[in-house]
């Protein structure tokens, strides 16, 4: 999995749709090699982007838990945390 695409579900505040949009972006490059499209590829890497935007949208409205939800910035300290440990800080 792609290190920069981040866990979306189940936090306060909700994630954004710039973030849903943002992970979507990260996931399209990954699978496609491509930071930045040639022109020939460009209309089908936007459409790609667009399409896991809708279909990343449609995943989180739909799921449900009962645990709390998350605190953003806890959770962003954790990642830190793991990141320094692993390579050093």
């Amino acid at each position: 999995m792609c290190r920069n695409i981040k866990n979306l579900f189940n936090f306060d505040p909700p994630v954004t749709d710039e973030e849903i949009r943002n992970a979507s972006l990260q996931f399209v490059r990954k699978i496609s090699g491509f930071n930045k499209p040639s022109k020939a590829n460009e209309a089908s890497f936007v459409a790609a982007i667009e399409e896991v935007t809708r279909a990343s949208a449609r995943l989180l409205r739909s799921l449900e838990t009962n645990a709390p939800p998350k605190n953003r910035e806890e959770e962003a300290e954790k990642l830190k945390a793991r990141a320094a440990e692993r390579f050093g800080d």
